[in-house]
């Protein structure tokens, strides 16, 4: 090959490869796109760095007009305590209330609501035609307090252990099998550590 034909081979190589370029990254993203589809992760499960970690120190006010305390972080010393994040406003907390009726029946589970970004008049209403499933609402009508929790979306629920520690998180509106897969073997967990 002569010099000449060499140099009018460069330009092409480099065309080549600027066109092929983008088409090689869109083929690589998309195997990680879809090795993440076909995982079989379960996508409502989200990391949380509170995990494992003391629950956060909180101090809500009651919701008005109901007989009902607060959030207290002192509370979650020497219980199993679910924290569940809600709002009136929520549709998929509407879908989910029942399961959370079903679990206030256990005796063993403190159920406490986190009312988020709500106005008490509509939480008392939602409260009234679904029943109250909760021990104690704390009402964070800044949306602090889900900051502080690392809350991504409402409904969110929060395990805490009987030492205070976060120990497990559910993000998105339970179902049967997400509350017998995944939350039902941490609250036994978290129970045969109390008991034992």
């Amino acid at each position: 090959m002569t010099t000449d034909q060499e140099r009018a081979q460069k330009p092409r190589r480099l065309i080549l490869f600027l066109l092929l370029l983008p088409l090689v990254v869109f083929l690589a993203l998309s195997a990680v796109f879809l090795m993440q589809l076909f995982s079989g992760r379960d996508t409502s499960v989200v990391p949380s760095a509170l995990i494992g970690q003391p629950a956060p120190r909180t101090e809500l006010p009651p919701l008005e007009g109901m007989d009902l305390p607060g959030l207290s972080p002192g509370d979650f010393q020497g219980n199993v305590t679910l924290v569940n994040v809600w709002g009136s406003w929520c549709l998929p907390c509407r879908d989910e209330h029942p399961f959370l009726m079903q679990l206030g029946e256990d005796e063993r589970i403190r159920l406490v609501g986190l009312n988020y970004k709500d106005r008490p008049e509509n939480a008392r209403r939602f409260l009234g035609e679904l029943g109250n499933p909760f021990d104690a609402i704390g009402v964070d009508q800044s949306g602090r307090a889900a900051i502080e929790w690392g809350v991504y979306g409402v409904p969110e629920t929060f395990l805490v252990g009987p030492d205070g520690t976060i120990r497990y998180k559910h993000v998105g509106p339970f179902t049967p099998r997400s509350l017998k897969n995944d939350l039902m073997p941490e609250v036994e967990k978290a129970l045969a550590e109390m008991a034992g």
